[in-house]
């Protein structure tokens, strides 16, 4: 069958979950059988996220492929679970610099190069090249534009999106635009004109909506939907209500009892089929009733916008569904932390864990906490900066170069414990220069890793500029550090462990990325057993 396209738009506010409602989407068709796929087009000029301040931007999110990406392809691998390529999101900084490149190669034949049609073919293009690679695994494709219609800079992709669906024709291209219904406390009455005006002004760039996602606090009725349908001329059964949800994965069988599945098939004129949801519906009901509770200590860089570590929450909330245990997050001010409020901060913690991140600020914060899961037998998940550090403290500690660092904080140490790639030497461009993408590694057969993998080749994604240097590899495998994943070269420490710890494993990579909610990390649940452990031991102390 012709590919469909599923084009996904916001209007009113910003923050309506305009990726979560795609991803629901994602997950609802592919439970009927579908094979789907999903891209994300930005506004920013930026040519990726890459060089974005985690505060500001919130989690790059990177593929398999190596490529930087928004956090929302995040919630599109966990929700549809399939990995997607760097042609998965595509940016105005990517869509003005092809173009620009093409008009110094003189593609363009001397003609004057303008937004229409030059920008506009070019996103076009971009949406038919995501299906090109896999037509043969994609049957509908979902295209979620951020920003907020209305918006000088997404102009352009709006006005793509009209000319693409003219090109295809009637049913095979489709736009859902999610919107807000506020509730005015006052009058105590929910409002439907801001949801008119912003179809009004998709409608003056010549595109009507399929399918309305009205984001509201307070149930619809049958009157508001049909006021709604009335003043925007969508079917009152294509007006979709999508109400706040407790836990994020609730919203696929919120929107698939609202009939939004159903509506997007019968617009695109394909077959509904009974979904399949029975593994998602019981994943959910472990997260909705736990047995356990668990206090993790977050020790991050970024940990003032939690979007920063959306996949470390994530992939922490999957396994801890796993062990029906709920996961209280305790974010940790690392630049608070001091050798005499480190015990008092970790008290009643049952593991910590330390995600990525660059730059020296906070440092010596993060190093207390490695400190301090290795001294008090805590269990410790170290995630790419969380291994470097922890190799560090080590060797200050146990080892005994007290200036012990990585040329990353400190490009004056003697004793440089992490440091820079060698293919990265000399580099000055901080963009897409890092050690990107799916890599693999080999476990040792004796290590805790490959007891929880169950396998000895694996393959991680990566996303750092720095790594372990080998001149301290006999130091630390005589100290007990067991270098528990290398490289198949042997050359790169991807993991390690502490041989007399319950639980002490750090890995280079970044396995948030591939962790799901309904098949969660093995390196994570093993985290999350060790803290349950954690945990009944210090409950049987007290």
């Amino acid at each position: 069958m012709a590919v469909k396209y599923v084009f996904v738009t916001g209007g009113v506010v910003s923050g309506l979950g305009k990726g979560i409602t795609a991803a629901s989407l994602g997950r609802l068709l592919k439970a009927r059988g579908y094979k789907v796929t999903m891209q994300k087009f930005d506004p920013y000029i930026n040519i990726d996220p890459g060089t974005m301040n985690p505060i500001q931007h919130g989690e790059v999110f990177v593929t398999d492929d190596g490529a930087e990406t928004d956090l929302d392809l995040g919630h599109y691998e966990r929700f549809i679970d399939e990995s997607l390529t760097k042609r998965s999101n595509v940016t105005s900084g990517k869509i003005y610099w092809s173009v620009l490149n093409k008009e110094r190669h003189g593609d363009y034949g001397g003609g004057t190069v303008q937004v229409i049609p030059h920008i506009t073919n070019e996103i076009k293009t971009s949406f038919y090249k995501n299906t090109q690679v896999n037509e043969k695994n994609t049957e509908i494709v979902i295209i979620e534009v951020g920003g907020t219609v209305g918006d000088i800079e997404s102009q352009p992709f709006l006005e793509a999106i009209r000319q693409f669906k003219l090109e295809v024709g009637q049913g095979n291209a489709i736009l859902i635009h999610v919107t807000l219904i506020p509730y005015l406390k006052v009058s105590e009455e929910l409002k439907t004109k801001p949801t008119q005006m912003s179809v009004k002004s998709l409608q003056g760039m010549g595109i009507q909506p399929d399918i309305l996602v009205c984001r509201t606090e307070y149930p619809l009725d049958l009157h508001m939907r049909s006021k709604i349908s009335l003043f925007c001329n969508v079917p009152v059964e294509n007006v979709i209500e999508n109400k706040d949800v407790e836990i994020l994965y609730e919203l696929p069988l919120i929107l698939e009892k609202a009939g939004l599945a159903k509506s997007a098939l019968k617009c695109l004129n394909l077959k509904d089929r009974e979904p399949d949801l029975k593994d998602w519906k019981k994943m959910l009901d472990n997260l909705k009733n736990p047995k356990y509770e668990l206090n993790i200590a977050l020790v991050g860089k970024y940990s003032s916008l939690h979007d920063a570590y959306i996949s470390v929450v994530e992939a922490l909330k999957a396994a801890g569904g796993t062990y029906k245990a709920k996961i209280n997050i305790k974010w940790t001010e690392i630049e608070k932390l001091t050798e005499t409020n480190v015990k008092k901060e970790f008290k009643n913690i049952d593991g910590i864990i330390v995600p990525g991140g660059f730059g020296k600020r906070g440092i010596e914060g993060i190093m207390l906490a490695a400190k301090y899961a290795r001294e008090n037998n805590v269990p410790y998940l170290g995630i790419c900066l969380g291994m470097q550090i922890a190799l560090i403290e080590f060797v200050r500690n146990v080892i005994g170069h007290k200036d012990a660092n990585s040329i990353e904080f400190d490009i004056r140490t003697q004793n440089p414990v992490i440091d820079l790639l060698p293919d990265k030497i000399g580099v000055e461009d901080i963009g897409g220069t890092l050690r990107l993408g799916s890599y693999p590694c080999v476990l040792d057969k004796s290590s805790k890793c490959y007891k929880l993998f169950g396998t000895q080749n694996i393959n991680e994604r990566h996303r750092h500029r720095y790594e372990f240097n080998n001149a301290y590899r006999e130091d630390l495998i005589k100290n007990g550090v067991i270098l528990s994943g290398l490289s198949p070269d042997g050359r790169i420490v991807e993991m390690i462990e502490y041989k007399d710890h319950p639980f002490f494993v750090a890995t280079q990579s970044h396995p948030e990325f591939k962790s799901r909610p309904n098949n969660p990390h093995p390196l994570f649940k093993g985290f999350i057993n060790a803290c349950l452990e954690n945990s009944k031991k210090s409950r049987s102390k007290n």
